[in-house]
């Protein structure tokens, strides 16, 4: 089995969509894909979003003990691929760097709150990151 690409999923907080990503990324392809997150405006010291939380955890990934970190250059140039979760972070990247960007549905401009928004974003999230592992294995 060749070595994992590393990946480096960012949206605004780190404490939702990226770490999410993350977690299910870890859980579902975690062969292939050495997964870390960060956040452009990270809330360090805060916890996960509880509602994301419990979304993974229904399906067995788990980031209850993830700590949001901010983004840097470094971060990104220490990893294979940069993708932007969702379309509210804005990322200047270093030359170079390619950001692939995930424009995700959100739920809740269709009027859906609460763990069903986050079981929809998480479903998503899933199908992305099979899609993700499979292209990065070709």
């Amino acid at each position: 089995m060749s070595q994992p690409r590393s990946v480096l999923f960012v949206c605004v907080s780190n404490r939702g969509k990226s770490v999410m990503a993350e977690g299910l990324a870890r859980t579902f392809v975690g062969g292939s894909i050495a997964a870390s997150s960060a956040g452009t405006a990270a809330k360090i010291g805060a916890a996960p979003n509880d509602l994301s939380a419990e979304a993974l955890a229904e399906v067995g990934a788990d980031i209850t003990g993830h700590t949001p970190r901010q983004l840097t250059d470094e971060l990104m140039r220490s990893v294979d691929m940069t993708v932007m979760v969702g379309t509210s972070a804005v990322i200047d990247a270093p030359e170079g760097i390619v950001v692939e960007v995930w424009e995700i549905d959100e739920p809740s401009l269709h009027g859906i709150d609460g763990i069903e928004r986050m079981r929809r974003i998480r479903d998503e999230l899933i199908d992305r990151i099979k899609d993700l592992s499979r292209r990065l294995a070709s």
